[in-house]
Formats: structure tokens, sequence, C-alpha cells
């Protein structure tokens, strides 16, 4: 502005002598400049509202009367000095033309009223004021001669000045007036190129008087002068008053609103900032407390280790205590172990009635499976029925419909081909990207011609479906043509005219000519997409053809800044209605939007060389997940292949060459295979008799838990079956039995330890987490029965076909029966007994467990996210170059469940004041930290405040609200009225659907709307909801304190994405809660089942949480998000911990050996092998195979998440566990010292036997064989042989805790008091 000012004192003197003083010459108070019409002004050629030029009158004022002064008052009552001293420089004809160009400007100012009097106040001093010949100067006239033969001077251009006080005072009370019916600011309509972030005061005026802008008759030149200036040769700068936004008009009037008028809003108090992280210096502080406190426990672990070791007094050896506990858990271990036995030896006497039997009651429970639904809609699945999401949602469908939806296409330049700079005669240079070219443009109008010809026949219906029968017609939604379907591209600044997009013509500006062509029209367009006409010579309209505006930011994207010409993508999207799954013309859409895709993935094929395209239909991402899901199905059937073939391999045990297809175990393999599938199959289908829908979630991970569960107990009954020598005079079914009873209590454990945890588990308010938590309990329920049953009767069966030496599979052929053979090839178990397990329980190598092993838990920042799509997909490529997600600014409105009583009428009209009218005054846009763009309200524009917005006769002719009567009979029209030029206010299009009433024209709910800022991450989305949910209860509480509001009253927030985003507002809670639960039954059943033994109970639990904990932590490392999905699998982690943990602990409590260090060596050797081979080796090649997938759930969730569980259970199953045990596990006797104890005696060294030989000996000779090595080495009778690597100098059940900060959590004085004791 100071540089416009600044050339104009220079030229001033020079401009004013060469513009014809004559023209203007008295340049005095009292004086016109121009006065009455001189009709159509010969250079302008294309004009949206009719209007005429002035006549140059250099002449006194005259005075008004009779009408013309009755229609002055109304129109600029400023100008009126009374009855018979009021003098005006306009015609009656000059006035009324006046009031029609203002109350066209009023339809998108009158929101502000200050803003709406000051602009009509510019134009009322321009044309009417009696002191005009002060601040005008006509600079060019042209001749011209009535059809009567009257000779007339014609005002075609002329110089106005303005103090720049008053200018900037106009233009600050309208540079806030929003415009709802588009979500940007008015000042965007009046500014030409420059839009309303560019606009200034100079640029505003200048576009007003611009003769191409299709409304302005003439050319106006304005000239701001600063204050205090005066430009010479008598004139005077107008600087009248101009009101503040802030300012009411009359006491009867209100200010302009906080929405139009950041003046206008009450001080809002800055939100609390977040508190500084808590830091020790420049070190994470919570670190270094964490670091001080395992330090400091640490540091009394190992004090504690070395004051033990240095003991040397002898203690005497007292008798062991049989306390309650002790002997209620042997009496239940023995009557566990009695059914046990007595029901295996019953099952494998009678293996074929038992198998017939199990089979039936299977096959009839998996037949349930022909009534299963299988749930797809993403909110059915993790959405609650009684969720606020999901009540909010079902009020908005009910009373709105639902949402629109999306076909977009995205294109990008393949070839990175170079920008050019477009230099414009009329807007300056321009830097355009590569992919704004006129080839690319002609390419687009070729594709949007194919898809809007594109239609597709419907087979039911007997008829075609095209475009015009699905799309969204905003202004024309009874009878839609193709030409009134929503369809948002860059091309519809053409209308998607392939000739207009052609057009060149000439233009000269200044002393300069030059061509301008598409590229002209395009800048101007995406600074200022609401005009109906640009300032080139080309005179075309931005408006799309359907009629409403295309706003860049839909159309482009990949731009920096706002400099759209350098956007690298561009986005065709195509609207279309939505309607309920019950509607038929839902099929409709469906089958339009396919033929869509078909036809962009011709259109892709034809076109790869040059461009890059992507594109997505609102189907796209359940066919995206149909697809991935369909070519990952021979993923998943080798990854289970993998695994049978393992367990098949793994359960046999080869002595010989010649007998590998006798000790084979495929058969009883495959039976066991099928006793899973089965347990699978039959709760699946008790479940959907009883009514309850499953996933395909349920179904690919329900199968791979159950699946390790039940293969775990298969390779420990029958490894322990092959590794146990039948007793003198059993049987075969007795010595089944025996085997049964010795090892179903720790499958028993485990099983009802998992079914519990699991049912507690469907707790969950998450429908899938719900429905998998059941059908993982009945399943693992039911595998255990069939295992009892079923498998004890194959095993049977197999054995007797061993004994009979007969082949495996093919049971018909055999071989000759030979006596009994040594034990098979063993891997595993020697290596854990001979190296492995010497190792850990070192006495130097335990305490460097528990000192590096406690320090890794704990999980770290696991972000809360979804998983994308698949990188195959056809709609990701173009997202890339975007920067954000392809839907990019997202609509949120704002509902209010109907409209209570409100005011002395007790009807919520605007009459009375609608609670939500005032939503401006109370600042919502302002104050909501998600909007992008202004709140769209329909009551401002339905309820007229001024009587210059009339049409048809269907007005209010006072400047007043309507009354409810006037209210009721009002609002149809404006609900479908169509929005015009002349008419803006019109709400067709805008507002149709934002009202819900009911047939007595009751407004049953209604809705504004909102934009959110762009949102890339589940985090950000997740953020909007819950400052949406946060502002919706600010309104709420604002609204109720209005006299007459329902105390029930309520306003809430609603798009489309919240129903899915909701769980993430209480995922890590309910989590939280939903893991509890799950360890609580852990805890307590192997406390039962053990016998009341607290140590070895709290030794699973601390164990199984670790697992979990470091599972998260591993999460945030490998960027696996945390959401509903891996909440399924972190319950399926308990379970498939409690397989790595239970059998070892069981093992452990009911182990005979006389130490600690004794009972966890031989639980790791004889159950570790088992859960190695069973669980760890049963998973891990199944899991390894996932990685091939495409599907990115998949290889996250089931490749990456599994594979951490497995591995962490593993680890901490036979590394942490056994150590953890070796201190902490009670001993036998309830902690009381037994025969078996080792004590130190001072000068005699102590030791422990080889725990496992190689070779068994008869009773006869043990006894004599241990004395001979105990007197080799000068060990007493209750001295335990060294062998290995050796063990402690002393060991004792009472050695000092593990990780005394983790026990302090769970048994703090209990366990204190027994470590103090031991000391």
């Amino acid at each position: 502005q100071n540089g416009a000012w600044g050339k104009g004192v220079q030229g001033w003197g020079a401009f004013l002598g060469s513009a014809a003083p004559e023209l203007t010459p008295i340049h005095r108070a009292g004086y016109c400049a121009f006065y009455d019409e001189c009709g159509r002004n010969p250079e302008v050629n294309v004009s949206l509202v009719s209007s005429n030029v002035p006549c140059l009158y250099n002449q006194p004022a005259r005075l008004a009367t009779g009408a013309l002064l009755q229609l002055l008052r109304s129109v600029c009552p400023e100008l009126v000095r009374g009855d018979n001293d009021t003098r005006v420089c306009c015609t009656l004809r000059q006035l009324t033309a006046l009031q029609v160009s203002v109350a066209l400007s009023g339809t998108v100012l009158a929101r502000c009223p200050s803003c709406s009097r000051n602009f009509a106040n510019l134009y009322c001093n321009n044309i009417c004021s009696p002191d005009q010949s002060l601040f005008t100067n006509v600079t060019r006239i042209v001749n011209r001669t009535t059809v009567l033969g009257v000779q007339q001077e014609a005002v075609v251009e002329y110089q106005c000045f303005y103090s720049q006080r008053y200018a900037d005072a106009a233009f600050d009370s309208c540079k806030g007036v929003r415009l709802p019916a588009t979500g940007g600011y008015a000042i965007d309509t009046m500014c030409g190129i420059y839009g309303a972030r560019l606009c200034t005061t100079q640029r505003w005026l200048d576009f007003q008087g611009d003769k191409n802008n299709g409304l302005a008759p003439l050319q106006i030149d304005f000239q701001l002068v600063p204050n205090g200036t005066q430009p010479g040769d008598g004139i005077e700068p107008l600087d009248e008053r101009a009101w503040g936004c802030n300012e009411a008009l009359s006491s009867d009037q209100q200010p302009c609103s906080c929405q139009d008028c950041a003046e206008s809003c009450p001080p809002v108090p800055a939100p609390p900032s977040p508190a500084p992280p808590f830091r020790l210096g420049a070190a994470d502080g919570a670190l270094v407390i964490c670091a001080m406190l395992f330090g400091f426990f640490a540091l009394v672990f190992l004090t504690a280790l070395m004051c033990r070791g240095k003991k040397k007094k002898k203690k005497a050896v007292l008798a062991p205590r049989r306390g309650c506990a002790v002997r209620l858990g042997t009496c239940s271990h023995r009557f566990l172990a009695g059914i046990f036995r007595r029901w295996g030896t019953l099952v494998a006497g009678h293996p074929l009635p038992v198998l017939v039997v199990a089979a039936v009651v299977a096959a009839g429970l998996s037949a349930g499976m022909a009534t299963l639904r299988l749930t797809t809609d993403p909110v059915e699945l993790w959405s609650a029925p009684g969720s606020q999401a999901r009540q909010e949602k079902a009020f908005y469908d009910e009373h709105f419909g639902p949402f629109l939806r999306t076909c977009q296409v995205i294109v990008t330049a393949r070839d990175q081909r170079p920008g050019a700079t477009y230099d414009s005669v009329v807007l300056g240079a321009k830097n355009f990207s590569g992919v704004l070219s006129a080839e690319v443009l002609q390419v687009l109008l070729e594709l949007q011609d194919q898809l809007t010809g594109a239609s597709v026949w419907m087979q039911e219906e007997g008829r075609e479906v095209t475009l015009q029968d699905v799309c969204y017609a905003p202004l024309n939604p009874s009878g839609p043509s193709l030409a009134d379907c929503c369809i948002n591209s860059v091309t519809q600044y053409f209308q998607n005219n392939r000739t207009r997009l052609a057009m060149v013509a000439t233009q000269t500006v200044g002393k300069e000519t030059g061509t301008v062509d598409w590229h002209d029209h395009l800048i101007y367009c995406v600074n200022s997409p609401l005009s109906f006409k640009d300032i080139t010579s080309l005179e075309l309209s931005c408006m799309a053809e359907y009629g409403g505006p295309v706003f860049p930011y839909i159309a482009l994207g990949g731009y920096p800044d706002s400099e759209y010409t350098q956007a690298e993508a561009l986005i065709i999207t195509y609207s279309l209605n939505n309607f309920p799954r019950s509607d038929p013309r839902h099929k409709w859409v469906l089958s339009w939007e396919q033929r869509f895709l078909e036809v962009v993935r011709d259109f892709q094929r034809n076109h790869s060389q040059n461009l890059s395209i992507s594109f997505m239909a609102e189907r796209s991402l359940e066919d995206e997940i149909n697809r991935t899901t369909g070519e990952d199905i021979p993923v998943f059937a080798v990854s289970y292949l993998v695994v049978f073939a393992y367990i098949a391999l793994a359960l046999g045990e080869y002595t010989a060459w010649r007998r590998v297809l006798v000790e084979s175990k495929v058969t009883l393999a495959l039976g066991g295979i099928a006793v899973v599938l089965g347990a699978v199959f039959a709760s699946m289908g008790f479940l959907a008799l009883l009514g309850l829908p499953s996933s395909l979630i349920i179904l690919e991970v329900v199968p791979f838990l159950v699946l390790a569960v039940g293969a775990d107990n298969i390779f420990i009954f029958v490894q322990e079956y092959q590794q146990s020598q039948r007793e003198v005079g059993e049987t075969r079914e007795q010595h089944i039995g025996r085997v049964l009873a010795q090892v179903a209590p720790s499958m028993l454990l485990c099983s009802l330890s998992e079914v519990i945890c699991f049912l507690l588990g469907a707790l969950s308010s998450m429908p899938a987490v719900r429905t998998f938590a059941l059908t993982a309990s009945v399943a693992i329920a039911f595998d255990f029965l069939l295992q009892m049953s079923g498998f004890v009767a194959l095993l049977a069966l197999d054995a007797r076909r061993q004994e009979a030496a007969r082949f495996d599979i093919c049971c018909c052929c055999g071989t000759e029966k030979e006596g009994p053979t040594g034990p098979g090839l063993r891997v595993l178990r020697p290596f854990l007994s001979h190296f492995y397990t010497p190792l850990l329980l070192h006495r130097l190598i335990r305490p460097l467990v528990v000192t590096h092993w406690v320090p890794t838990t704990g999980p770290t920042g696991c972000p809360l996210g979804a998983t994308g799509c698949p990188l195959d997909s056809h709609w990701v490529p173009a997202a890339v170059p975007l920067g954000r997600p392809p839907r990019g600014v997202l609509g949120v409105y704002w509902v209010p469940p109907g409209c209570p009583p409100q005011g002395p009428s007790g009807a919520c009209h605007g009459a009375t004041g609608c609670p939500l009218f005032p939503w401006g005054v109370h600042g919502v846009p302002a104050a909501a930290p998600l909007g992008a763009y202004p709140a769209s309200h329909w009551v401002p524009m339905a309820v007229p405040t001024d009587d210059i917005s009339c049409a048809l006769g269907q007005c209010l002719n006072a400047t007043r609200r309507p009354t409810v009567e006037e209210f009721e009979r009002f609002l149809p029209w404006f609900l479908h009225d169509l929005p015009t030029l002349q008419c803006a206010k019109g709400g067709l299009g805008a507002y149709d659907t934002a009202v819900s009433m009911d047939a007595n024209g009751t407004i049953m709910a209604s809705r504004f709307m909102a934009y959110q800022r762009p949102l890339r991450t589940s985090q950000e989305y997740t953020a909007a909801l819950r400052a949406a949910r946060a502002l919706a209860e600010n309104i709420t509480g604002t609204l109720r304190q209005v006299p007459g509001t329902d105390p029930d009253f309520r306003v809430f927030p609603y798009t489309v994405t919240y129903v899915y985003y909701e769980q993430y507002l209480t995922v890590v809670g309910e989590g939280l809660f939903t893991l509890v639960l799950c360890l609580v039954p852990t805890f307590l059943v192997s406390f039962v089942l053990l016998g009341m033994d607290l140590r070895s109970s709290v030794a699973t639990l601390i164990t199984i949480t670790m697992i979990l904990l470091d599972t998260v932590g591993i999460m945030a490392l490998w960027d696996i998000p945390y959401n509903a999905v891996a909440l399924i699998n972190l319950v399926a982690a308990v379970g498939i911990s409690v397989e790595f943990v239970s059998h070892l602990t069981c093992a452990f409590a009911h182990s005979t050996k006389p130490t600690h260090v004794e009972r966890a060596a031989e639980a790791t050797i004889t159950m570790g092998s088992k859960v190695v081979a069973g669980v760890a080796m049963t998973n891990l090649p199944g899991i390894v195979v996932l990685a091939f997938a495409k599907a990115q759930l998949i290889q996250i969730f089931f490749f990456r998440l599994n594979l951490i569980i497995t591995l962490a259970g593993l680890a901490h199953g036979l590394v942490f566990l056994p150590v953890l045990l070796s201190y902490m596990g009670k001993a036998p006797g309830d902690g009381a010292v037994t025969p078996g104890d080792t004590r130190v005696v001072e000068g005699t060294a102590t030791a422990l036997t080889p725990l496992f030989p190689r070779r068994t000996q008869s009773p006869g000779d043990t006894r004599g064989q241990q004395g001979q090595r105990r007197a080799r080495h000068g060990a007493g009778p209750g001295q335990p042989l060294l062998r290995g690597l050796g063990a402690p100098a002393a060991l004792s059940p009472h050695h000092p805790p593990l990780c005394p900060i983790l026990l302090l959590l769970f048994i703090p004085r209990s366990y204190l008091n027994w470590f103090s004791q031991s000391q």
C-alpha cells in the first residue's frame, strides 16, 4: 500500500494535468462529478449484473425529495440530513440500481452488520454523496447519442480518493466475515486473484473497481491517501466514519459475531501448557530414578549372596514340616492323578467307541458353522453397540442418512517432467509443475468423459445404472442430469469443456499487450474459486459445471504452502449418494463403483508410461481386504502345512533306520491336528448356534492359538509316554493311564487357566475382542476334552500298532517284532541336560541373569495406530507426493438431537433465538483446535436480518427477526431455494439436508458443518475426536445455561471416522483391564492346583507379566501399532505364555529333588524340552512363512507380533523362569529343612549328582553305585554329588529373591518376612 501511495504521489501532478482537468474542473463541497445514467459501458462485453454508467456532471448537488428521499433513508441513511436539506448526486434510477448492487454484496456480508454498512457506505458516497467532487476526479468519458438524438458524455473511468484510515477501517471490518456455504471467507469473492490470504485494502478496492470483474460497470481507480496528506487541486480524500466489526450500529442491534470478527470474541484463556518433562540435569528423570532403584536392589541382592556364602556355621538338620497347604496340595494332586489314571486306562481299553463318540460330538457341534455369520463391517467389529460413537452414528444416520461415498483418481507425472514458468500479462509470472500441462489436462478430460458415460446393467432391476442415478447432485437432487453431478477436478474450472480449455485471447494491460490462455484462467481461479467471471479477456467462470465452486485444496495436491500451480498431483473426486444396505440402490452404487474401478484401471494401463495413476472408490478398502485375504490364503495354507509336517516328523522317536516306518507318528500327529481343528470348528459351530457372529481375524488367530496349546499337550503326552518304561506286570492300557496321570494335571492347569483367562477377557467392550475371547475360551476347553478322550484313544491305537510292528499310515503292512529297544535319537533333551541347564544354573550365571534380565523388561512408548493398505494396492502410489491422505480435509458435523424449548414462545426457532444460533458468539470455530475452516450454519442464513434480501415478494418488510409463524413458513422456502448471484442465500445444496423435520414441520434434528485440519495418522484422528468431544461438552454446558433449555440437551460432534477411532480413546485402559483380568485367573488357578504354593504361583505371574511387558516394548521398537488387533494378540499372548511357563512351574512344584537348583534343573530338562518342541518349534515355522504375506495386517500382527510373543515366551520360560524358581520356589516341606537339603560343613566340599544318567540302573545297584561315588568324593549319605560345571557351595530354599522391586509389587510383607527369616 505504501509503495502504491509513493508511486501515486510522484505522478499525481503530471497525471492530474493529463487527465483532462476540464472533466472535473470544480472540486468543491456540494458539487457533483457525475449524475444520472448514460446507458451501458461500450467497453464491458460481459456483465453478470446489468447496470449503466453515470453521466458527466460537475455541478451542484440536487435536493432529494419524495421517493428518492424515502429510498435514500433505507439504502444510504448516513447521507440523509433532513427532509428539506438532503442533497444528492444521484437519481432514483441510480439509487435503485445501487440498492440491488448493495443487496448482492449483502448476501455475503450481511452476517456482519457493520461490515455490510461500511461496504454500502463506500458506494453510497461514490454515487450519491453531495460532496462527490471533493474526492472524485473523472479521467475518461465516451460520447453517446440517445435514441432521441440527445448528446451525452458517459463516464467510463474515474479516480476515487480515500484516506488510508477510512479505507483500512472498512476493510478490517470485512476481512474476517465468513461465507458459511463455502467454508471460506467472504473476502475470497471480493479480492480477485489474491483471495483472502493475500488480500489487502488496496487490492480489495482495486478488484471492486475493475470493470472486468463482471460486476463493476466502469473502471474506478482507487487512490489511498496517507492520513493528514492532501493530494492538491482541491481534492480532499473521503474520510468518513467506518464502523468497527465489534460495534453495534444501534442500540437494538448487535455487533458482528465472534466467528466473523475477532474483536468481538471474549478473551479465551490459553490452554494450560503441558507439564515439562521430568528431568534430572540433562537426563530423563524417570530413567535416572529407575536406574538408581535397580542399582540399589541389585546391590542388596548381590550383598545377600556374598554374605550367605561366607557363613561357616553348620546348622542342624530339622525334620520336615508338612503344613496344611502342603497336605492339601499333595491330596489334590493325588486325587487328580488318580482320576486321570483311571480315565486314561478306561479310554485306552476302549479306544474305538471313545473315538466314535468324540468324532460325533465334534462333528455335530461343527455343523453349527452352517449358521455362522461373518462380520465384515468394521463398525460392527471394533465399536460396541452401546458405545457413544455408535449411538451418535445411529442418530445421525436416522435423521440425515449415511455419509456420501467418494471415488477418487490421483494423477502425478511419472517421468517427473520439469516444470515451466509462465509469464502472465495480467497476473505476473507463475511456476507451473510438470503435471499441470495442457496435455495432461486433456487426458483428464478424456478420463472424465469415460467415467461420465460409464454405465452398468443391473440384472435384477432390468435396467442400466449410470452416474446420474447414483451421483450427489446438490443443486438438483430430485432429477439430476450428468451436468448436475458433483465432480471436483481442476478441469471444472473450465466446466469440463475442451473448447474453453483451448481458448486464447489478446489482452492489453497498460502499455503491455499479450495473449491469455488457460494458464491465466487457472491462476485466477485457484485464488478466487468463487468468481463467476475472471478478469482476463477470456471472461470465463471459475464455477464448476454443476454450479458449485471447486476449491484448489480439493482438486490439487502436493503443493508448497499455497502455491497451487506447483501442485504435484491432480485429484478428481466423484461424490456419490450413500444408501442403507437394505435399500436396492445400495447395489446400484456398488456396481457403478466397480465399473469406475474398471474404467480407471484400463486408463491406468494406457497411460502408465507418462502418468502415475492411483485411484480408490468407497468400496476399495473392503475390496482390498478381500483381495489380499484371497491372495494370502496360500500363504496361510503353506504355514499350516509346515506346522503339520513338523508335528508329524517331530513326534516320532527313531532308534534305527529299519524301524522308521514303525516308529513314525505321522498318523498320530494327523490325528492330534484333527483334534485341534475339531476343537476350533466345534467351538465356532457351538457359538454360531448361540447366535454369536465371527470374523476373519478370529478365523486367523484362534487356530494358531489352539494349535500352540494343543501341540504342546500332544508333545508332552507323547514324549512322556515314549520316555516312560512300562513297569513289571503293567498292561499297555495301565501304562497309558499312569503316563496320563503324570502329565494331565499340568495340562489341566494350563487349559483351565487359559479358559478362565479368556472368559474374563470376554468382558471387554470391543466386539471383536469379546468374540475372540469367547471363541478361544470355548475352543481351548473343547481341545482339552477332545485330547483327554479322542487323542488318548488315538495314542492307545498307535501304541498297539507299534507293538505289533505295523507300519505307520499303512498299518496293513509291517515287519518282524523285536525285543525292547533303547531310547531313540534325542537332541534337545541331552543338550539341555549336559550343557544348557548346568550353565544356566551355575552359581555365577544365575546372578547375572537376574541383574541383566530385569532391566530389559518394560514397555516403551508403543504408538496407537492402524495399519495401512497393501503396498501393491491401486490407491497407494500417488498418495506419497500428496503429503496427506487422499481425502484431505474432512468435514465434521455438530449435531444437537432436536431443539429444546426456548424463549417466551416456547418454540425452538430463530425468532426467539434457537440456542444453536449463538454458536458464533461462543466462538466455536475460533476455539476449535481441529477446525481448518469455519462452521457452516444454516440458522444465520435462514433468519433474515434486513429487508434487502427479499425475492419474489417472499420477504419481511422490516429489519427484524421473524416470528415463529413466519419462520415456519419461510424455512422450507429457504432450504429449497437455488442459490444464484441474485439470491446467494438460497439453502439448496448447502443446507437442504442440514435440517431434519417431521411431517408437521417440527425440527427433529439439525447439523452444522465445520472442517477438520488435514489428518494423516491415527494419533491425529484420535486427537481430533478428543478435541471435538471436549468442545462439544463446552458448547453443551454453555447452551444449557440459556433459560428454557432442557437439562438433558446436548450437542455431539460426528464424522465418518469417529466410530473407528473411538477405540483409541479407551484402548489403553481397555487393554490394561483385559490383560489384568487374564492374569488374575492364571495366578489363582496355579495357586489352587499347585497346592497353595504361593511362591511358584507368584513366579508364574511375574514371568507372564514380564513376557507381556517385553512384548509391548518390542512392539514399539518394531513399529507395531497398538490397537484392537494388537490387543487381541496380546490376550492370545497370555494363553501362549501360560504354555511356556505353567508346565515348567508345575514340574518344579511336583519335583521331589531336595534343593531349589536341582528341582529347577529337573523341570527345565524334563518339561523344557517338551515346551520347546511343542510350542516354540510348532509356532516358529508357521510364523516365518507369514512374512511373505502381502497384507500389512498379516505381516505386522501375525508375523511380527506372533514372532515376538513366541520368542519372548521361549526366552522367559527357559532362561528367566528356571533362575527365578531356583531362588524363590518353595522347597519340599513347606520351606522347612529336609534331609535332602545341602548344608555348608566347614572344610567339606559339597556337590550335586548327575541329574539324569544316560543309562537306566536297576533298583538293585543304584544304592551301591551311589555309595561308591559318594565315597570317592568324600560326601555323606545325605549329600548329593556335583557333576558338570558345578553348583554353588551353599544351596538352600532360602536364597535372596530374584528381583525385590518386582516382588514388592506383588507380595511385599509376606515375602519380606520370609526373606528375613531365611537369613
